[in-house]
């Protein structure tokens, strides 16, 4: 089990589109989420975003930098940042990624 909420307890079916940086020394890092049309966006939907959860059997990731992205006043698309702040949270966020990846059909392309 592997997945993403913006609000507690509530599963976010779209799957983003994920860009990692990683530091020349390894030491630190970031990941960068976009979900095109979330559906925490949706019309019915009242649930407010109040960070990025990421949840797996080993328990939980979290970040509170989380950005609508609007057009004409319409809400098109959320990113998220995760800081890596260690090789400890590196490796803690690259099992998270390979869970949620096998989950969703998420494949990895190098630059």
């Amino acid at each position: 089990m592997a997945e993403i909420q913006f609000s507690r307890g509530i599963k976010e079916e779209v799957v983003p589109d994920v860009r990692l940086t990683r530091s020349k020394t390894g030491q630190t890092g970031s990941a960068t989420f976009i979900f095109t049309k979330p559906k925490v966006y949706d019309k019915d939907s009242k649930d407010e975003i109040t960070g990025m959860y990421m949840i797996d059997e080993e328990g939980e990731i979290s970040t509170s930098k989380v950005n609508g992205k609007f057009v004409n006043g319409e809400p098109m698309a959320i990113e998220a940042t995760y800081i890596m702040k260690s090789p400890e949270e590196w490796d803690r966020f690259m099992r998270f990624m390979e869970r949620y990846s096998e989950e969703n059909d998420l494949g990895f392309t190098k630059s």
